[in-house]
């Protein structure tokens, strides 16, 4: 999966540390990220790349995590694209060249800086927000309010009965991919009353005897995901909820596209499920 990166490391501690010229910089214009394109992946910038023509940028640069002993750093700063070499390319070839350890630092990267773009202002009092230099926090200077990262967890439900697992497909994607159920979690809920709260709106169905299986971070959505098989328990006559989704269908083991190595928690639950791999 995507930010399964070792042997390497990702460190997500604060520092409040001034950036380097040897450390990388990510800079976003809305889904979009300054790189280079190498042979076979994206590159970012160092400070040095762009010392001469924005020898300030490292001063108001933010500090964002570090993969091994390269330093990250977010930079608000437009016109970058300027620089010969440098173009803004969509995020989503994060997801293309997912193997890549550089592209779950992007995509942790642009979760960020959605993050801090989204707390520019305070919510109660409308001041403006401040970055705390102790840890990854804003506050607000008039009437003390704090903000952390925003992390909404959701859950991925594989239901299966005997051979058999339920594919979804959801409304507006681009793509053709089989899905998996999946929602947020609501209020007041643990995980596995949303494993059977979004099983039977999505779907209709009622499921039992859970079966945790992995959790994932995934920072194009700010969200953290668990992953749950749940067996069908009654009646696996789908009832579809169609303002959601396209289509559900059962298939059988052996007729289910393979997946192969998948950059998501879906995308492996359903490989492990095809392959057996997962025992329930």
């Amino acid at each position: 999966m995507i930010h399964e990166l070792e042997p390497r490391n990702f460190n997500n501690a604060y520092l409040s540390r001034k950036a380097e010229p040897e450390d990388v910089f990510l800079a976003y214009q809305g889904d979009n990220v300054l790189a280079k394109e190498g042979a076979d992946r994206l590159w970012y910038p160092s400070f040095a790349d762009f010392a001469r023509d924005y020898p300030q940028l490292r001063d108001n640069a933010q500090y964002l995590f570090a993969v091994d002993d390269v330093c990250f750093y977010l930079v608000e700063e437009s016109g970058l694209d300027s620089a010969e070499g440098w173009v803004y390319v969509p995020v989503t070839r994060f997801r293309a060249e997912w193997q890549h350890w550089r592209a779950f630092a992007g995509a942790v990267g642009w979760q960020l800086y959605r993050w801090y773009r989204n707390h520019r202002y305070c919510s109660r009092c409308g001041g403006k927000m401040l970055r705390s230099t102790k840890e990854r926090m804003l506050f607000c200077q008039a009437c003390s309010f704090q903000v952390y990262p925003t992390i909404s967890p959701s859950v991925i439900v594989a239901v299966y009965d005997g051979d058999r697992l339920l594919l979804t497909k959801y409304k507006g994607q681009t793509h053709n991919r089989y899905a998996l159920v999946a929602g947020f979690c609501e209020i007041g809920e643990s995980m596995e009353q949303a494993v059977r709260r979004e099983v039977e709106e999505e779907v209709g169905l009622k499921v039992k005897n859970l079966y945790y299986y992995k959790s994932q971070p995934w920072p194009f959505t700010s969200t953290m995901l668990a992953g749950f098989y749940a067996e069908l328990d009654g009646d696996s006559t789908v009832k579809l909820q169609e303002d959601e989704l396209a289509e559900a269908v059962w298939l059988k083991r052996e007729d289910i596209p393979p997946v192969g190595q998948s950059p998501s928690l879906t995308g492996e639950m359903i490989e492990a499920f095809r392959t057996g791999a997962v025992k329930l």
